[in-house]
């Protein structure tokens, strides 16, 4: 109906251009609708994640210190946690909005609230993106090759023992 209203208006030679550009376009749409989706090379795999997740836990355990700890993807969607028994419950939106903040800036969270502070050339910066985390504890986590394919957030133990945790984690998946 859309299409006829269209070509109502237009002339003969037109009409066949418009053909022709529409057919190209379902084309284009059905090629790329398909039943196969190739994974984004430079995402964080649930094995990777997981790999994060455990050590940073692990290196948390020998510091004796309770934490909260999230990987999230190449998107920013949070692709693991966890919730170490007795941490605080607060800690849990700090670290995953730390790994989303590391990640949006792919920027660790402690170099990022350096630029923040007043005077800084983004001050206030934290108020975007539903609230930032602009303090240590939140990382970019890299491949082999340096490519960003995520980041790990923590939360629940000093800004500096929650940067050294989030560290481990971040370097555990390295290849």
């Amino acid at each position: 109906m859309v299409m006829k209203n269209i070509l109502k208006n237009e002339t003969k030679a037109n009409k066949v251009k418009l053909l022709r550009g529409f057919k190209l376009l379902i084309l284009f749409i059905l090629l790329n609708t398909g039943t196969t989706f190739a994974q984004v090379s430079n995402d964080i795999t649930h094995e990777e994640a997981l790999k994060a997740v455990l050590a940073a836990k692990k290196k948390a355990e020998i510091s004796n210190v309770l934490v909260n700890i999230a990987v999230v993807d190449a998107g920013a969607n949070l692709k693991a946690f966890i919730r170490m028994d007795g941490s605080f419950l607060g800690s849990i939106d700090v670290a995953i909005k730390k790994a989303k903040t590391s990640r949006y800036f792919n920027i660790a969270t402690g170099d990022l609230g350096k630029l923040t502070q007043p005077g800084g050339i983004i001050y206030n910066i934290e108020h975007s993106n539903g609230g930032l985390m602009s303090f240590p504890g939140g990382v970019p986590i890299k491949d082999k090759n340096g490519v960003i394919i995520g980041a790990i957030g923590v939360s629940g133990g000093t800004i500096e023992q929650d940067h050294e945790i989030a560290m481990v984690g971040a370097k555990s998946i390295i290849k």
